[in-house]
């Protein structure tokens, strides 16, 4: 299964895009197509022999137009620079259009004001009207004729196929009375000449809204540098950043943007990384410490070894989810698509019926005619394709901007129906860097002890592991070397130090060691039970141990205090000790502690949940044992400080450690779906009750106009609220 990317221009309403869908889930070899009409974008799922021109033909064919999205950064660059300074000529075009449309339009209205009151003949002449409102024709409406030709050619109806019927018929009926000679008849210039005035402001208001729904993912794709200074032979040169390799090194100068992934090799600085992990105060970075693409080095020169550029840099990443989320495909959307497949047909032959009721049965064309045009201009579907997409796009991008990536969209629907939220201890719960506080030796000398266990935990990546290795550095013990290291899962390591047999774990590796359980627990005496324990046992005896202490996050009882007043329940789920974790539960406020748990009996607890309490369960984990929970649970919630396979099974990455971004995470798709129902029910009642009274003769042509332009601006303006927020911490 592969995906392909396209931007997709042309598309006006909700039928548009459903209609681009249509087309492209038709290809074999398409096995899924979502098309979202605010950011004007398709993502294609490839099983089959499908080529991107295949694609774009079928587009074309349509009536659209399409180009290939790659996943060449510098490429991309230059597309969507293109693509933007494109839109923003269409958006000129359009303001200018309009300006010169309403010249036109007020004087025509002003004129037949008498007329469309009902008190008098109008002010200006039949053939004035005529050449006024043939003008606004010419001006804009030529753009609406020339998509509703395309959308009529490629099998498909649209909103420019309804506002070009309406004013059609309308100015047409209006010409047909003045060539008769009819010149008092009941005209209706000014009627077309307003749908398509106000229609025009509609549409340049609904793209400048639309700009302000992306403009998350729009800074987000600003953030990538385009030249560095690469350092080579103790002098600099300035060069693309494409061209750049892992291995190379670049000078990043005071006040400047750090242009790839990678670590401080000299120099000492801190760096403000708001715009990419959310964090508003700047962090200190020295060497060895990484650093991130698109960040803003502070006052300190540095040196960076290039780790990772383009398309594999955590800013890459970043935007291709916040991409994928928001051009996902809300179930609710999935709804509204149907309905927009057969909603422009259906409202056409409602039209025809009106026409012909007011006519046959009420013996006025007349008003048949105006009730036919204000049904066709206030019906179009415009509201109803852009209720989902821009909320979802302002809503997904505003959590972005917070330090919060939503993967997809069904997130959104999944976060709304959370009962429980559960927890890991070591990493999430707490900092995550425990110290060795203790090291008690059975028989021998301590640091001899440390010595053996460093060895074995030297290549590990577990926090444990990198304390250990800290304490062994702090001490100045023996570096010695470690043989046929092997991971036991939830359990430890086992590996030979000079000859030895070493295994350093848990009481779980001590009793498959041997260990009795009375021997391990004189050790747990001496050691105390202020934090974790690590058993060590050498050629099958119980050497000693080392006791761990890891602190709590600060913010960690505020959030569970946050989460239990929003009516969740909260559960700790660790592999550590009971004593250990039980304290860490009480310090927190935690009632729920289920300790001493492998990998696969965290995954058996989630399941449970769920079944047991008919609770939509949260997973909130750091870990490589944490993904099977994080991938199981209904709502999967990863910290981006730990590993990368917990940030693959996670529905939602905290792109900073701070626990009170889940609550911040919950209540944003809250809102975000929130948006959603108020923008689908505005769009449904709005056509609900503007139809039939356009239907009834009780609304007339040019109030329809403006009623249409209003509902769709009214419904990207609701959206546009979300980019308003802010998470609770920062509030």
């Amino acid at each position: 299964m592969t995906q392909i990317a396209l931007d997709i221009s042309g598309m006006t309403c909700a039928a548009c895009s459903t209609r681009v869908g249509k087309v492209l889930s038709r290809i074999e070899g398409v096995s899924d197509a979502e098309v979202n009409l605010a950011l004007e974008r398709a993502n294609i799922q490839i099983d089959g022999d499908v080529t991107p021109a295949q694609l774009i033909a079928a587009i074309e064919k349509a009536g659209y137009g399409a180009t290939l999205r790659t996943s060449d950064s510098a490429v991309q660059r230059k597309a969507d620079e293109a693509h933007e300074a494109a839109r923003r000529a269409h958006e000129r075009q359009t303001l200018v259009r309009f300006m010169l449309a309403a010249l036109l339009t007020v004087p025509l209205v002003v004129g037949t004001l008498p007329m469309m009151l009902g008190i008098g003949h109008a002010w200006i002449g039949a053939w004035t009207q005529l050449l006024l409102a043939a003008g606004v024709m010419a001006i804009a409406g030529v753009p609406f004729y020339r998509d509703a030709f395309s959308a009529v050619r490629g099998g498909g109806a649209n909103m420019a196929v309804l506002v070009s019927i309406g004013t059609s018929v309308a100015f047409l009926a209006s010409v047909y009375e003045v060539v008769r000679g009819n010149l008092h008849a009941h005209l209706y210039f000014e009627a077309a000449a307003v749908v398509l005035t106000l229609t025009t402001l509609g549409k340049y208001l609904e793209a400048r809204a639309k700009q302000g729904a992306s403009a998350a993912l729009a800074a987000l794709g600003k953030l990538q540098p385009r030249e560095a200074e690469l350092l080579e032979d103790g002098s600099t040169r300035k060069v693309p950043v494409e061209d750049l390799r892992s291995g190379d090194r670049v000078l990043v100068r005071p006040g400047g943007q750090i242009p790839v992934d990678g670590m401080i090799a000299s120099g000492i600085t801190s760096v403000n990384e708001s715009l990419v992990t959310g964090e508003s105060l700047p962090v200190d970075r020295t060497v060895g410490d990484p650093v991130l693409t698109g960040t803003i080095n502070g006052s300190g020169a540095i040196e960076v070894d290039v780790l990772r550029v383009g398309a594999d840099t955590k800013l890459a990443r970043i935007t291709k989810l916040v991409e994928d989320a928001q051009t996902g495909e809300a179930p609710i959307q999935r709804l509204v698509d149907r309905i927009s497949a057969i909603f422009v047909p259906t409202i056409l032959v409602a039209a025809i019926l009106t026409f012909l009721a007011w006519w046959l049965i009420g013996n006025d064309p007349a008003s048949g005619l105006s009730a036919s045009v204000a049904l066709l201009v206030i019906a179009c579907p415009c509201a109803l394709g852009l209720a989902t997409p821009t909320a979802l796009v302002a809503g997904t991008g505003a959590a972005a901007r917070a330090g919060i990536l939503i993967r997809d969209i069904e997130t959104l629907e999944r976060a709304d129906e959370i009962g429980i939220v559960a927890f890991d201890k070591t990493g999430t719960l707490t900092e995550g860097k425990p110290r060795v506080t203790r090291i008690e030796a059975v028989n021998g000398d301590p640091n001899a002890l440390l010595a053996q266990i460093a060895a074995i935990e030297a290549r590990s990546e577990h926090p444990l592991g990198r304390a250990v290795a800290e304490r062994a550095a702090t001490d100045d013990v023996a570096q010695l070397e470690a043989a046929d290291v092997s991971a036991i899962a939830g359990e430890g390591l086992v590996g030979s130090v000079g000859g030895h047999r070493v295994a350093v774990g848990n009481f779980r590796l001590a009793t498959r060691e041997g260990i009795a359980d009375g021997e391990r627990k004189s050790l747990d005496d001496m050691l105390g039970d202020a934090g974790t324990i690590a058993y060590a046992i050498v050629d099958g005896q119980l050497a000693g141990g080392l006791l761990f202490a890891d602190e709590a996050r600060p913010e960690a009882r505020a959030v569970i205090a946050a989460l239990h007043e929003l009516g969740l329940g909260t559960i700790m789920l660790t592999g550590d000790n009971a004593r250990t974790a039980s304290a860490l539960g009480r310090e927190l406020g935690i009632g729920d502690i289920r300790s001493d748990l492998l990998p696969e009996q965290k995954l058996d607890v989630i399941r449970g949940l769920a079944g047991d309490d008919k609770k939509q369960v949260a997973f909130v984990g750091d870990g490589v044992n944490d993904g099977p929970a994080l991938a199981a649970a209904r709502l999967g919630i990863a910290m981006s400080s730990g590993a990368d396979v917990a940030r693959e099974a996670a529905a939602i990455t905290l792109m900073r450690p701070d626990l009170r971004l889940v609550p911040a995470s919950l209540d944003i798709a809250h809102r975000t779906r929130g948006k959603i129902r108020q923008n689908l029910t505005w769009a449904f009642l709005y056509n609900a009750i503007g139809i039939p009274l356009a239907a009834l003769g009780m609304l007339s042509p040019v109030f329809a106009g403006a009623a249409m332009a209003l509902s769709s601006v009214s419904v990207v303006t609701n959206s546009l609220l979300l980019t308003r927020w802010r998470p609770p911490v920062e509030r």
